[in-house]
């Protein structure tokens, strides 16, 4: 159930709705795999705030939820870091970016080349 609100592109809110509550309640290896695919996602967000509205966007909102302790006032549960999990074999590397394939493109199939550069 989770997973459809994560792969509802249509509804932004329902797509930030799955990603609090998976971070609430689903394994590390999982909250990484399921929410790293919203840094791909730059909508807005109207969060509102005790002094007013603020905007984010669904890629900072996701950033914000793996790399913190609270959000929204609530206390979210320890996730390791990336790395670890990675180390551990849970997890099968760093997170991929929607530019690599590009950058691997200019760069003539390796990425740390085009940084480089």
């Amino acid at each position: 159930m989770v997973e459809e609100f994560l792969m509802n592109e249509d509804f932004k809110y329902v797509r930030a709705l799955g990603a609090f509550y998976l971070r609430l309640t689903g394994r590390p290896a999982e909250i990484y795999e399921q929410i790293d695919p919203m840094y791909n996602d730059f909508r807005k967000l109207r969060f509102r705030t005790p002094t007013g509205w603020k905007i984010t966007h669904v890629d900072e909102f996701a950033d914000e939820l793996l790399t913190s302790d609270r959000y929204c006032g609530i206390a979210l549960p320890h996730l390791p870091k990336r790395d670890v999990l990675v180390s551990a074999g849970y997890l099968d590397g760093p997170r991929r970016s929607a530019l690599t394939p590009l950058m691997e493109e200019q760069s003539g199939g390796d990425a740390e080349i085009f940084l480089e550069k």
